[in-house]
Order: C-alpha cells, then structure tokens, then sequence
C-alpha cells in the first residue's frame, strides 16, 4: 500500500457537483492499493499515519500527531500511485490491484482509521470521478509504502 498524505488545513471531495466529504485541519490521504497488498499492510499503515509528528507544538515544531490534535481525515482511494512509468508516456497500472481485493482493503483502511481516532473518516467514492480540494499546510506531503518500511 502507499500514501500520499497532506497535512491540510482543509480539504474536500466532490462527486457528481456534491461534496461528499469536507474536513478542517487534519490530513488528506491518497491511498493506492496494490496487487500484492494485505491486511497486515492496512493495520501497519493506519499505525503510521495515526501517530505521524507532523503538526506544529506551541513552538511550531512538528511533534504532534493527528490523534494528538484531535486532526480530521479524508481517505481517497487512488490506483494510480502504483502506476509504472519506465515505458514509454503512458503509464501501465498493472500493479494496483483490482477492484474486487483493492475495495474491500480500502474500506478496511478508513474503519480502521476510525477505529484509531475514535471518529468518522472523510471518504471519497471507489471507482468514481472524484473532484479532490485542499489547502495544503506548510506546505507537508509525505508518501509512504508499506513494502518499503524505512
């Protein structure tokens, strides 16, 4: 699995001219969802988005994590993170994985996401043509893959 978050100090989905999911401070997550992906990946990832440092202390330093801050999230998932590039100019998504595995693995994510913060998750919609707004704080973007643990 990877990420991209976003630390935020907004941020938004829109499906269809509806916003569908709207948050204040908190994180915008991009997850991507790959062929070989498992639910040890999700819980190991949700651990570390959960207790990232990336919000400022009272001396502006990051120290804080989005539990800590009590941080808002919306979760939108996003195949083409596992895109492969090497080839030519369009990108080959073999590796994300298909619906039928990537599905079920997203929606595990954002419950265990809320299951972490003790509240709802924003989401997106699978498979839908998603408008995603933000106002990126600092800025901060982070990408994180679960087979690469550094």
């Amino acid at each position: 699995m990877r990420v991209v978050i976003q630390r935020v100090s907004e941020a938004s989905v829109t499906i269809d001219n509806q916003i569908v999911s709207s948050i204040g401070r908190g994180l915008l997550v991009l997850l991507g969802i790959g062929e070989e992906d498992t639910p040890a990946d999700t819980t190991w990832l949700v651990g570390k988005v959960c207790r990232l440092r990336i919000f400022g202390d009272n001396e502006d330093k990051m120290n804080l994590s989005l539990a800590e801050i009590e941080g808002d999230v919306i979760v939108v998932s996003q195949f083409t993170l596992h895109a492969l590039t090497r080839k030519g100019n369009r990108p080959s998504f073999i590796r994300s994985a298909k619906p039928e595995i990537s599905e079920p693995l997203y929606e595990d994510f954002c419950k265990a996401m809320e299951s972490e913060l003790g509240k709802p998750v924003g989401r997106g919609r699978f498979g839908a043509d998603m408008k995603v707004a933000l106002i990126n704080d600092g800025p901060v973007t982070l990408v994180i893959d679960s087979k690469n643990r550094e």
